[in-house]
């Protein structure tokens, strides 16, 4: 990279393709709070990335965050599809992760017995 016009040719690049990828791709969330973690969110995060690992799912993002104010429903895991709202998922446990990944990550169906929230995107 030599010229400006170099420099401005990946910035459009790298906007473009981070566009695609957010657009593209499922979000896992992890409340990684302390008050999450007290209640078993890193267990939990272990969980989902073994279950993804185990099914060989791609185009799956893990992330985490830090606490949104619901210690009370501690453990909270996100789940953000393509073009769908952000469904909140509450008091997680690791015997959860399966059931969450196939029917919702998967098959886009929400798991109502662990169901918090929605926010639409």
């Amino acid at each position: 990279m030599k010229t400006l016009e170099d420099l401005k040719k990946l910035r459009e690049q790298l906007q473009s393709d981070r566009k695609v990828r957010k657009m593209s791709s499922t979000q896992v969330i992890v409340g990684m709070g302390t008050c999450g973690i007290a209640a078993g969110a890193r267990e939990v995060m272990i969980a989902i990335l073994d279950e993804i690992a185990q099914k060989k799912l791609e185009d799956i993002s893990v992330c985490q965050t830090d606490c949104i104010g619901m210690c009370q429903q501690e453990v909270l895991v996100d789940v953000v599809r393509p073009n769908e709202p952000r469904i909140t998922y509450g008091r997680v446990k690791p015997t959860d992760v399966p059931k969450i990944i196939a029917e919702h990550v998967v098959n886009g169906r929400i798991v109502e017995e662990l169901f918090v929230g929605k926010i639409e995107q």
